[in-house]
């Protein structure tokens, strides 16, 4: 399915499947559920003899005895509905939390590509808005539903009991009943589909205009008020479909209601012509009927009231299971390798690789090696595919042909953990978190001593600048570490990888925000404190690579040269041409 396409449909078994796990307390729940109907069954014809004999011949203590026994019958239900209401929401409340876990687990392991293909807001919007719209269902409705359903069996087999003929007169609604709720369900399904789309617009337009970023982009564009206005229509828009959702059908819902609301009228009538052609009909009978009206016709609108619901929570299930069958197209080997040491030897073998199998390669062929302990620089222009080699690294993604590996272990052998624990990696925009420096250092290493984190920091060059802070380690940064500078955050993020420790470091442009004298400062606090690991640096601003053991230069996708520093600046090639630039 394409990303952002709206699923529609979902599998009503694959919907029960998710309570499977509580089978034992849903079977509990229904057993109550079961004998609180049944013992509801006794109420009409405690009703019928309190008219006909306590009543009738006046027998004030049978009239006792009968008013005590509807008592006891309520009291007892009232108990039951309490332990029911415990039981499912209990269970309401795990089998959400099964399933937020399952999705953000799920988006856990799936691939770089199906984030660069989404809306962050769109996943938001799946994972709050769809999931806290089943809530209710989940929660509450199933059990009005088992609840009422037994009513409604219960007060059947009663008016049948007590008069055929004015059971079978009683049931004249259902039909019409029946008919209009699922034509309303049908609306509501499609409906609901829609309006959860446009929600997840709003939540992306919310997402992307609110941040720091965004805002800073409206106000220096003078395109607050058009953003405005655009959050203004997609409101509208949702507000429009919720209406449009609630009213479907009810014009022909209010005919229902007429004819449920005239039903007790009919039954008197109805009893009166029995009555006047000698019918055996007592009004005891006619007073335990009306009240079994009553018991029966309300618990089915629950009934069918929740088929409504439940028709327009499939459309919310439909969008939550397709995220759930999203193919992870990265996946850990069945038996993975996890090597007992990592000396650091890095090698890519005819390594071919494309992001669409409709677009041409943006690396091909590529034959490199990497010795441990050695320093690397990759340079070359915008969209050579420097980047990507870096990606393909670390495995965000697979290579199309040939292999990458890691002291002759192919990366796609290897476990996610193993891989992770051998290469630290620091991105040009790196991302912090809405947490302190200190929160944000140890995300490395979880259980960094404060001495560490200081370490850290003062090979990145940050501490002093940490520790002139009033709340030093315990500041915190802003969304996405706005209150800090772009230099800044590149050296918290450096740092928060320092504190990994890993034997291979990929550096990319790690330090681009940076003034010369701190990148050099930072870059000689590397060698020192690194001395041994293998670090690959992928740079635009060539000072940062020009002290690298071996350096490459990518030209669509190809090395065109390889060499130190000064061998590439003799050969007056491409990378002469780019020192020359960066001048």
């Amino acid at each position: 399915m394409v990303a952002g396409e709206t699923p529609t449909k979902t599998d009503h078994r694959r919907i029960l499947r998710i309570f499977t796990p509580y089978g034992w307390p849903l079977a509990g729940l229904a057993a109550l559920i079961v004998f609180s109907s049944a013992t509801g069954i006794f109420t009409p014809f405690i009703v019928r003899s309190i008219v006909d004999d306590a009543l009738a011949n006046r027998d004030l203590g049978l009239l006792l005895l009968l008013v005590g026994a509807l008592i006891g019958l309520a009291a007892v239900a009232a108990l039951i509905q309490v332990v029911e209401i415990l039981i499912a929401s209990r269970v309401g409340q795990a089998v959400m939390h099964d399933l937020r876990v399952r999705v953000y687990g799920h988006l856990q392991r799936l691939s770089l590509r199906f984030f660069t293909a989404s809306r962050t807001g769109e996943v938001q919007s799946r994972i709050s808005n769809d999931i806290g719209g089943m809530q209710s269902l989940v929660t509450h409705s199933a059990v009005e539903l088992t609840r009422s359903a037994g009513a409604v069996c219960v007060s059947a087999i009663a008016m049948l009991a007590l008069d055929w003929k004015l059971a079978l007169f009683s049931f004249l609604a259902l039909p019409l009943s029946i008919w209009v709720n699922r034509r309303i369900g049908s609306i509501r399904e499609r409906v609901t589909a829609r309006q959860q789309a446009r929600l997840a617009d709003l939540s992306s337009l919310v997402q992307e205009s609110l941040s720091v970023q965004g805002v800073v982009l409206s106000k220096t564009t003078g395109r607050s008020g058009s953003m405005i206005a655009r959050f203004t229509r997609m409101s509208w828009d949702v507000a429009r479909l919720e209406v449009r959702s609630h009213t479907a059908g009810q014009w022909e819902y209010s005919l229902v209601i007429l004819l449920v609301s005239a039903m007790p009228a009919l039954t008197y009538l109805l009893g009166g012509v029995l009555l006047g052609v000698g019918a055996p009909v007592t009004i005891g009978t006619l007073v335990a009927m009306i009240a079994l009206q009553e018991a029966l016709i309300w618990p089915l609108e629950e009934v069918l009231e929740f088929g409504v619901e439940y028709k327009s929570a499939t459309a919310l299930f439909a969008r939550v299971f397709d995220y759930l069958d999203r193919d992870a197209d990265i996946v850990e080997a069945r038996t993975p390798v996890v090597p007992d040491a990592v000396r650091g030897n890095v090698r890519l073998t005819n390594v071919t690789f494309g992001y669409s199998a409709e677009l041409p390669p943006v690396l091909r062929d590529i034959d490199l090696e990497i010795p441990a302990g050695s320093r690397l620089g990759i340079v070359g222009a915008t969209g050579s595919g420097k980047s990507s080699l870096g990606y393909l690294l670390v495995r965000l993604y697979d290579v199309d042909a040939g292999s990458v590996t890691i002291d002759g272990v192919d990366v796609r052998e290897l476990s996610f953990e193993s891989l992770a624990g051998m290469i630290g990696v620091v991105t040009q925009e790196p991302y912090l978190f809405h947490a302190s420096v200190a929160e944000n250092l140890r995300f490395g290493k979880e259980d960094a001593t404060p001495a560490e984190l200081e370490a850290a920091a003062r090979v990145a060059q940050l501490h002093d600048v940490v520790a002139a802070l009033p709340d030093g380690y315990d500041t915190i940064v802003g969304e996405r570490g706005y209150r800090f500078s772009g230099g800044e955050k590149q050296r918290l993020a450096l740092a928060r990888i320092l504190l990994r420790d890993t034997p291979i470091l990929l550096l990319d442009e790690a330090t681009s925000a940076l003034d010369a004298h701190t990148e050099r400062a930072i870059t000689e606090a590397l060698h020192t404190s690194l001395a041994g690991r293998t670090i690959i640096t992928i740079a635009h601003r060539l000072s940062t690579v020009r002290d690298a053991d071996r350096i490459i230069v990518l030209h669509n996708g190809d090395i065109i040269e390889s060499g130190t520093h000064d061998e590439l600046v003799a050969r007056n090639g491409r990378y002469s041409a780019l020192v020359g630039a960066d001048r």
